[in-house]
C-alpha cells in the first residue's frame, strides 16, 4: 500500500521511528505497476546498498534522509539500465546523474526508473513499448507525457517527488493532468549532465511534488551550475524572490478544442487570481502560438532527429516517433539558421510582452484525451497538449504548473505560470499561495496541504539576503526606492527582539533613526523584513552613509537577519524615541503636532 506521504511526512515518520530504513525494501516490493508508471522497480539489492551508502554518511539530519524518489528513465542512475523508453537503447548506467547525486548526497534514495513517452518525445504517456501510462484519476485517460510515469508514480502517493524532463511541456502537461506540482526550471539552472538529451538547447530536468514546498526543497538541493554542461547557467542572483505588480496575463486567444469543462476551469482559476487581489489582462498570444508551432513544424525537429539517431537507427523506434524525427529530411543547414532567427525574434517579443506582469497564466493543457482516441491519431492530439507549453523554452521562461480543480466529470484540470528566466523563486512563492488558497486533496488522496503561517510560507534559497529596515527604507518613506529598484520585495512587517533602543539621528538628510541593541531597559521596534536579490545587496550597502551600517539584528521570533544599526558615536546626542515603538509612529506624532514642525533632533523640516 503506498504512503500517500508529503517529504515532511517521511521525515517525520523516520524521526518517530513509525519507519525505519530497511523498510523499504518491502515497501518498494509491494509497489504495483499495472498503471505502467514504471520501467524498472528498484530490486530489494539496489534499495540495500543505497541504505549502506546513506548509513555510512551517519547523518540522520540530512534534508531527504531516507526520502523516496523516482527517476524518468531518460536519466541516468548508477546500477540501474537506463532506456529511454526504447528498449533497443539501453544500457547500464555507471555514474548517476549530476541531479541524481546531489539528491542522494541529501540523503535520497531511488525506488525506480519511470516510464516516458520515447526519447521524451511526446505530450502524451502513450508511445511507450513498456506501455500506455493510465492517468491516476481515470485509467482510460491519458497521464500526460512525456514525464508520464514519474508524474503518475507521485499522484498516486508512491513517492513524495520525482524527477521529469521538460523540453516542450513534459514537466507540466502530466502535472496538470494528475493534480500535481510540475516545477519547470530555467535553463540551465539544474545540470543536464547524465540526461539522454531531447532537444540539448531546450531540456531541462524537472520536479513533480504533491506540493510547491516540497518542489522547491528538491530545487534547492539540485541547483548550482556544473562545468561538465555545456548549457548550465550560473544564477545571476539579480532577480526579485516575490510577485510586486499585482498583475496577470493571460491570453487573448484562448483554444480548448471544445472541452468546456477546461474551458470553464480556465475561467475558475481567473475568478481566483482576481480574488486574491490581482490584476488580470489579456495579451495578444499570436508571437507565443507562432514560437509554439516552431518546435515540430521547422527545421528545429532536426535536434530531436539528432539526440535519436545518435543512439539507435530509425527503424528501431516507436512508429510515432520514427514518423517525427523524419521530418528533420526536409531541412537543410540553411533552414536552421532561419529557424533560430525567428526563435530569437519571437522570443524577444514575447519577453517584451511579459515585462509589465508578475507572470502569464495558461491552462497546463487545453484538454484531456483518452488513451485510445489519442493513440487513433497521435499526431494531431498530441500537438494540442503543447498548446501552451511549447514556447517556454524556446522563449527561455521559468514556469510552475500547478492544481486548479477537479472538473465535473473526476479529472484534474491545472493551471501554470509563466515568468521571466531565474524568476524560479518568484513563481514558487506566489504558487504555494494558489495551493492553499485552492486547497485540493493532493493528487489522488484524502489529504491537503497544511496551511502555513505568512512568514513560514516564504520559501528561501542561497540566492538573496533577508534585510530588516526601520527608518527611511520603511515602504512609503524617502529611500524605499533603494529597495525596490534592486529587486527587492517586501517579506513582512514585525518587530525587532525586546532588546533595542531607536533613536531619531541629528542632521540626516533624509531624516533617519539609528537602532542599537542593548543589554537591559529595551524594547521591540518595529520594522519590515525585505527579500533583497543577492548580487544586488552589496549595491545598497554601499549607499549606506556613516554613522549608519549593516550589521544583524534579532527578530521578535528570535530569528537574525541583516539590518541597519548605528555607531555608537552618533546616538551621544540622538533622541531616544523607542517610546513611539517605531520611526513610522515617530514620524506621525511630528506631523499631526504641526503640518511644519522646525525639528531640532533632526534637523529637517517635516511635511
Amino acid at each position: 500500500m503506498t504512503k500517500q506521504w508529503t517529504i515532511q511526512d517521511w521525515r517525520e515518520a523516520y524521526q518517530s521511528g513509525q519507519i525505519q530504513l530497511d523498510d523499504l525494501k518491502l515497501y518498494v516490493a509491494e509497489l504495483p505497476n499495472d498503471d505502467h508508471a514504471w520501467i524498472s522497480i528498484a530490486s530489494a539489492e539496489q534499495i540495500q546498498e543505497q541504505i549502506v551508502a546513506l548509513k555510512a554518511i551517519n547523518n540522520e539530519d540530512l534534508p531527504l534522509y531516507g526520502i523516496p524518489f523516482a527517476v524518468k528513465d531518460n536519466i541516468d542512475v548508477a546500477g540501474f539500465y537506463t532506456t529511454a523508453a526504447c528498449k533497443a537503447a539501453q544500457y547500464l548506467a555507471q555514474n548517476d546523474a549530476t541531479v541524481v547525486d546531489k539528491l542522494k548526497a541529501a540523503g535520497a534514495i531511488v525506488v525506480g526508473k519511470t516510464n516516458l513517452d520515447q526519447f521524451a518525445t511526446g505530450l502524451v504517456g502513450v508511445r511507450s513499448p513498456y506501455g500506455a501510462v493510465k492517468n491516476s484519476f481515470n485509467p482510460e485517460y491519458i497521464s500526460g507525457g512525456s514525464s508520464s510515469g514519474s508524474a503518475v508514480s507521485v499522484a498516486n502517493g508512491q513517492v513524495p517527488f520525482s524527477l521529469g524532463t521538460d523540453t516542450a511541456g513534459s514537466g507540466r502537461v502530466p502535472a496538470g493532468h494528475n493534480n500535481i506540482v510540475g516545477l519547470k526550471p530555467t535553463k540551465g539552472w539544474f545540470s543536464t549532465t547524465g540526461l539522454i538529451p531531447a532537444c540539448r538547447t531546450l531540456d531541462v530536468i524537472s520536479i513533480f511534488a504533491l506540493n510547491v514546498s516540497d518542489a522547491w526543497q528538491v530545487a534547492q538541493i539540485m541547483q548550482g551550475f556544473d562545468a561538465k554542461d555545456d548549457y548550465s547557467r550560473q544564477h545571476p542572483r539579480t532577480v526579485p524572490t516575490q510577485f510586486s505588480k499585482g498583475k496577470i496575463a493571460i491570453p487573448k486567444q484562448l483554444e480548448f478544442y471544445g472541452d468546456t469543462a477546461s474551458a470553464d476551469a480556465f475561467a475558475l482559476a481567473i475568478s481566483r487570481l482576481e480574488e486574491l487581489g490581482y490584476s488580470v489582462e489579456a495579451i495578444d498570444f499570436s508571437a507565443f502560438n507562432q514560437l509554439a508551432a516552431a518546435l515540430y513544424n521547422d527545421a528545429w525537429v532536426a535536434e530531436r532527429t539528432h539526440a535519436v539517431e545518435k543512439m539507435v537507427k530509425r527503424e528501431q523506434t516507436h512508429p510515432v516517433i520514427a514518423k517525427i524525427i523524419a521530418q528533420a529530411d526536409g531541412f537543410d543547414a540553411v533552414d536552421t539558421m532561419q529557424a533560430e532567427y525567428k526563435r530569437a525574434n519571437l522570443a524577444r517579443v514575447i519577453n517584451q510582452y511579459l515585462a509589465p506582469y508578475d507572470a502569464l497564466m495558461v491552462p497546463t493543457a487545453p484538454t484531456i484525451y483518452k488513451i485510445a482516441d489519442v493513440e487513433a491519431d497521435p499526431l494531431v492530439k498530441n500537438s494540442h497538449m503543447g498548446a501552451y507549453t511549447n514556447f517556454v523554452n524556446f522563449a527561455d521562461l521559468s514556469a510552475i504548473a500547478v492544481p486548479n480543480t477537479i472538473r465535473d466529470d473526476g479529472l484534474p484540470s491545472g493551471v501554470t505560470f509563466i515568468a521571466s528566466a531565474w524568476m524560479d523563486q518568484a513563481l514558487a512563492n506566489f504558487a504555494q499561495t494558489w495551493q492553499a488558497e485552492v486547497n485540493l486533496p493532493l493528487g489522488t488522496s484524502n489529504k491537503k496541504i497544511e496551511i502555513q503561517s505568512p512568514r513560514s510560507d516564504i520559501l528561501s534559497s542561497s540566492n538573496t539576503v533577508k534585510l530588516a529596515v526601520v527608518g527611511a527604507h520603511l515602504t512609503g518613506m524617502p529611500l524605499n526606492f533603494q529597495l525596490t529598484t534592486r529587486g527587492g520585495t517586501l517579506l513582512e512587517k514585525t518587530k525587532t527582539a525586546a532588546h533595542y533602543k531607536l533613536f531619531a539621528l541629528k542632521n540626516t538628510t533624509p531624516p533617519k533613526p539609528g537602532l542599537q541593541r542593548i543589554a537591559k531597559g529595551g524594547q521591540a521596534i518595529e520594522v519590515e523584513v525585505w527579500d533583497i536579490p543577492a548580487a544586488c545587496f552589496g549595491d545598497i550597502v554601499a549607499e549606506v552613509p556613516a554613522p549608519l551600517g549593516i550589521g544583524n539584528v534579532e527578530l521578535a521570533d528570535g530569528t537574525w537577519v541583516k539590518g541597519f544599526i548605528c555607531e555608537a558615536y552618533a546616538l551621544e546626542n540622538a533622541t531616544d524615541i523607542s517610546h513611539f515603538g517605531g520611526w513610522r509612529d515617530y514620524i506621525k506624532s511630528i506631523q499631526s503636532t504641526n503640518t511644519k514642525f522646525k525639528c531640532n533632533c533632526i534637523g529637517e523640516v517635516i511635511q
